[in-house]
């Protein structure tokens, strides 16, 4: 589980069919084999790394369902480890699995992005939701888009800073809304 809370910008490095490398410091720190790291939100697991630069392997449903299909060396990534159980918990519950990939409308400081209209239902004014990673407050919700006030900061130190018009991102809605509906669903 991770927060949303991005704790480095990395690089593509390479890309080679199912391997995909990114160059990274901090989120190595104390990741080993087997570990999970978010990149633009999707988990994906470490299997081997260097000093500064790390290597997983991504499925070709991996790469059609999300972003990372589209990543070429030179592209920035954010990256988030998994959150520790004793640390503190700044963004919402994400779990890495991307619900769908959208596209950028309008770019930092007042991005709007436009998601498949069937998950507009999950999102509510003033909740969370991820984009490529990052946990973010949603306002102005139309049938297919929502806004974010994007601070300088969060353009500087993730990859909202690089989007445009155009750009897709990765999006996790809120799975606490999802299993809500889900127990709705079955209440008869």
């Amino acid at each position: 589980m991770f927060t949303g809370i991005i704790e480095e910008k990395g690089s593509v490095l390479a890309r080679d069919g199912a391997k995909l490398t990114i160059s990274a410091r901090a989120v190595l720190e104390d990741s080993g084999l087997g570990a999970s790291i978010a990149v633009n939100g999707c988990c994906l697991t470490l299997i081997e790394k260097g000093a500064d630069w790390w290597l997983a392997d991504v499925s070709d449903e991996t790469y059609s369902r999300t972003n990372l299909g589209d990543l070429k060396p030179g592209d920035p990534v954010n990256l988030e480890r998994p959150m520790v159980a004793n640390g503190r918990f700044g963004g919402h519950i994400v779990l890495g699995h991307v619900d769908a990939v959208g596209e950028i409308v309008s770019p930092v400081p007042q991005l709007v992005v436009r998601v498949p209209r069937d998950l507009m239902r999950y999102i509510v004014e003033k909740g969370s939701c991820t984009v490529d990673g990052i946990s973010l407050t949603v306002f102005n919700l139309t049938d297919d888009t929502f806004e974010v006030a994007v601070i300088p900061h969060t353009s500087e130190v993730t990859t909202l800073g690089h989007r445009k018009p155009g750009h897709k991102v990765n999006i996790e809605i809120d799975v606490l809304a999802k299993h809500v509906e889900r127990l709705l669903e079955h209440r008869n």
